[in-house]
């Protein structure tokens, strides 16, 4: 048994030594107390102002196996959620805001695993404060009452504000907002509102007061920063009226008056007074104190002074009557009065209106005649009025007024004293116009001042005017325009004019003439102003279009006025296009236009303006020509004189058409011409030269004009020089028979002939062909044409200068050359290919009618 016990034992023993090796201990914190922000945030404070999503704290422990451990951090169901923690670092995140004014202490429970065990603690976070709240007023709003006679230093009112915060941020001191007209005071500590010191209250100037309350923390730090929180509170304060204002008179002074008709108890006057105190006003007592002579009384209540005796029994006009107002005290006591004075005048009754008063008694209207425009300041003597109002005194002062056109007549005296002489003078002499009216019409007034019934009286005053000539006659219109068809009959009407002279009779007639250039083609009726053309007149508006003269308005004194006139003749289309010529000859190069003109005579548009059109043409289809510039030109497919030959068989190729030239008027005419074209093929021509000679082909005589112009600059340069040679040779005394070179004209004398230097011409028309004599001095046997050789003559002298024309030198080719070609021009260069097969037969045509022109002139010499 004893062996088994031990056996027992021993197995136990084994049994416990094997538990211990094999045991699992849990996770623990590490507590390393409040001020720590590392561990298992036992007593751990956190400031309000703290940032969200700032880390906050370190949850840290450990496993006594040395296991990895992991955090958790979680909150009482329905609680706010204001941190978070990583599992594995530990590391605590604030998530939401913090208000230690309304939660200051957060309950976490916080948990540490080794995967096997976990522990879970319950720990207290605190909210420490922050200077983030400013002073509460307690109690709003602020309205109180106080008696106007507190006295100064008084106490009035207490203010109170709170603040959440704690320490120095949840004190609160107070202070009013400054003011210069400040009345009021307050005690920083305990806010106890006071009437300053040595000022009163006033119900009559200031009835409320309006009191504005600054309540200041002690500041504190918030996020940082020492940050002061202050609030505003407005106190209004109302006045309290006391009794310490006599009463006063309202309306002063007074003025009564008694009439001849007044009876005993009439009314006089009726004065009026009000306590000074508004807020509380007692009641009034109204008593006479002096000057009443017992015969005026006066309501105690109302202030109604009247009177008690009759008018008749009264010993004086004027009184003067002294009114005592006092305010009635609580029990009927009379305590502060004001005292007044009532002037009673004792008048006449005004009973008599103003009259007016004429040579045989009372008169309600007065007349006169007279001419118009008088002088300003001139009386009108043709009326005599008086006027008088019988009462006295005041009701016998009354005003004079005219009534009517304003400031073309016054009247004198303006203020009268019972009676006066009334006299009109002129004001305005130009609203005195017979034209304006024959008849002025005005009412006189007579009006009093200073009675309440203020009669009045009036009179009609009537001037007849007297027509005078003072008007000039006046055109309509400052000028007048007219259009008139050309080759209107003699007589037409052209227009009319008409000026108004608004005097009467003979000065109103008005007579019209005209004159001025061109007048003389027009005549004007002295009594209507029609102006028509004159009967022999007929107006052409080829000839003169525009006519302008002068038309005068005058009346039967001389005065005048003028007007200007415009006529236009209007054009009318009555000639018809002319060509030049009936027969047209025109040299075309393939590819380059000719031109055909024609001229209408008519003036204007679109009587002038010519559309050009090919009637009829042989051969047929094989031209073009522009309807608004009459140029002519091949159809786009003959591009070559192969395509010439092609269509005709003639040599020449000499083709015709018939152009037709109408214009565009209505009715419309028109007229034919018949154009004959030799059609060539441009020659290649470079250079300058070939664009003026193109530009000249049918005008020969631009191309003489140019060349004559350069000749006589080199004559002058000759004339310049010779001049100066003379000049020189005068100077020496000498005669030097050597420098006089006479020379016989040569026997054989060539005629003129043209030089091309550098230029070739090659032209497939054999007409057009030409030779240089210098470099070519045999003719080609097949040439068209052969030039006859001058007859030569012995001896004979040179021919005379005067029978030298001009333009004969200038022809020579050379010159023309040397003029127009530019050696460094660009545009020469770059146009060369373009004008050469353009200008080249342009340039051997010109050539030969020059070459023959010389011919013949050469001839004629010998």
């Amino acid at each position: 048994m004893k062996k088994d016990k031990k056996t027992h034992a021993l197995l136990f023993l084994l049994l416990l030594h094997y538990s211990l090796g094999q045991s699992d201990y849990a996770p623990y914190f590490y507590d390393n107390g409040p001020s720590s922000t590392s561990g298992n945030m036992a007593l751990f404070s956190i400031s309000e102002d703290t940032p969200v999503g700032t880390q906050v704290y370190i949850l840290n422990g450990t496993d006594p196996e040395g296991d990895p451990v992991r955090y958790g951090l979680t909150f009482e169901k329905g609680t706010t959620e204001f941190f978070r923690v990583d599992t594995k670092s530990g590391n605590v995140t604030l998530i939401q805001e913090l208000d230690r004014e309304k939660q200051d202490e957060i309950s976490v429970l916080v948990s540490i695993t080794d995967g096997r065990n976990k522990v879970v603690e319950t720990v207290r976070v605190f909210v420490t404060d922050a200077n983030d709240e400013p002073p509460e007023f307690q109690n709003l709003p602020f309205i109180i009452d106080i008696p106007e006679d507190t006295a100064p230093g008084s106490s009035i009112y207490r203010v109170h504000a709170m603040d959440k915060d704690l320490g120095s941020g949840g004190s609160v001191s107070y202070f009013l907002q400054s003011s210069p007209f400040a009345k009021f005071t307050i005690d920083g500590h305990s806010g106890i509102l006071r009437v300053k010191p040595g000022e009163t209250l006033d119900y009559e100037t200031t009835a409320t007061h309006f009191v504005t309350v600054i309540a200041k923390d002690g500041g504190g730090k918030y996020k940082g920063k020492h940050q002061v929180m202050t609030s505003t509170a407005t106190v209004t304060i109302n006045v309290l009226d006391a009794q310490d204002m006599p009463p006063s008179f309202i309306g002063t002074p007074y003025f009564g008056y008694i009439y001849e008709v007044s009876v005993p108890g009439s009314e006089i006057y009726t004065v009026y007074a009000k306590d000074g105190d508004q807020g509380n006003p007692n009641p009034m007592h109204y008593s006479i104190i002096n000057g009443s002579d017992g015969v005026f009384d006066i309501n105690s209540t109302s202030g109604c002074i009247t009177l008690s005796a009759h008018p008749s029994l009264l010993k004086s006009e004027l009184y003067e009557i002294k009114v005592k107002a006092s305010e009635v005290g609580p029990n009927n006591q009379l305590l502060d009065y004001d005292i007044t004075t009532v002037t009673v005048r004792v008048v006449d009754l005004n009973n008599h209106p103003p009259t007016f008063y004429g040579e045989n008694g009372p008169q309600s209207k007065f007349e006169v005649t007279m001419y118009e425009h008088p002088p300003a300041g001139e009386i009108l003597r043709g009326f005599k009025i008086t006027v008088n109002d019988s009462d006295q005194g005041a009701n016998a002062k009354f005003k004079l007024r005219l009534v009517g056109q304003n400031r073309v007549l016054r009247v004198v005296p303006q203020t009268v004293l019972n009676e006066a002489q009334v006299t009109i003078i002129v004001e305005d002499t130009s609203g005195i116009d017979y034209e304006k009216g024959p008849t002025l019409t005005f009412k006189l007034l007579a009006v009093e001042i200073d009675t309440p019934e203020r009669f009045s009286a009036t009179a009609d005053i009537v001037i007849n005017l007297l027509d005078t000539n003072d008007n000039i006659p006046v055109f309509t219109s400052e000028y007048y325009i007219a259009r008139v068809p050309e080759n209107s009959p003699g007589g037409s009407r052209v227009v009319s004019v008409t000026a108004n002279d608004p005097d009467s009779g003979p000065w109103g007639e008005v007579k019209y003439t005209i004159y001025g250039s061109g007048s003389d083609l027009f005549t004007i009726n002295p009594s209507s102003g029609l102006i028509s053309t004159q009967p022999w007149t007929s107006l052409d508006a080829e000839v003169r279009s525009k006519y302008n003269f002068y038309v005068k308005a005058e009346d039967s004194e001389g005065k005048y006025s003028l007007a200007e006139v415009f006529v236009t003749v209007m054009d009318m289309n009555d000639h018809p296009p002319e060509f030049d010529d009936r027969l047209l000859e025109k040299t075309m190069i393939i590819g380059t236009p000719v031109k055909v003109e024609a001229m209408d005579d008519d003036a204007e548009s679109p009587n002038n303006v010519i559309e050009y059109s090919i009637m009829t043409a042989d051969p047929d289809n094989a031209f073009d020509i522009n309807a608004d510039t009459g140029e002519i030109k091949l159809k786009p497919f003959i591009k070559s004189m192969e395509i010439v030959h092609n269509i005709t068989k003639q040599k020449d190729c000499k083709w015709s058409l018939v152009v037709q030239a109408r214009d565009r008027g209505s009715p419309s005419f028109s007229t034919t011409a018949v154009v004959n074209i030799d059609i060539t093929e441009a020659t290649p021509l470079k250079g300058p030269m070939a664009a003026f000679l193109m530009k000249s082909r049918d005008n020969p005589l631009k191309a003489l004009g140019m060349v004559t112009f350069i000749i006589t600059v080199l004559v002058g340069v000759t004339v310049m020089i010779s001049t100066a040679m003379f000049m020189r040779n005068s100077k020496s005394n000498r005669i030097m028979p050597a420098r006089r070179i006479i020379k016989k004209r040569p026997r054989d004398q060539q005629p003129w002939t043209f030089k091309m230097p550098g230029i070739r011409f090659t032209n497939p028309a054999d007409k057009f062909l030409i030779r240089d004599p210098e470099s070519s001095p045999q003719q080609e046997p097949d040439s068209p044409r052969t030039k006859p050789p001058p007859p030569i003559a012995p001896c004979l002298p040179p021919p005379p200068p005067a029978n030298i024309r001009p333009v004969e030198r200038p022809w020579a080719v050379p010159t023309i050359s040397g003029t127009l070609a530019s050696k460094g021009s660009k545009r020469a260069k770059s146009g060369r290919r373009k004008e050469g097969n353009i200008s080249s037969a342009l340039v051997s045509e010109l050539k030969m009618k020059l070459e023959q022109k010389i011919h013949e002139n050469n001839q004629g010499y010998y």
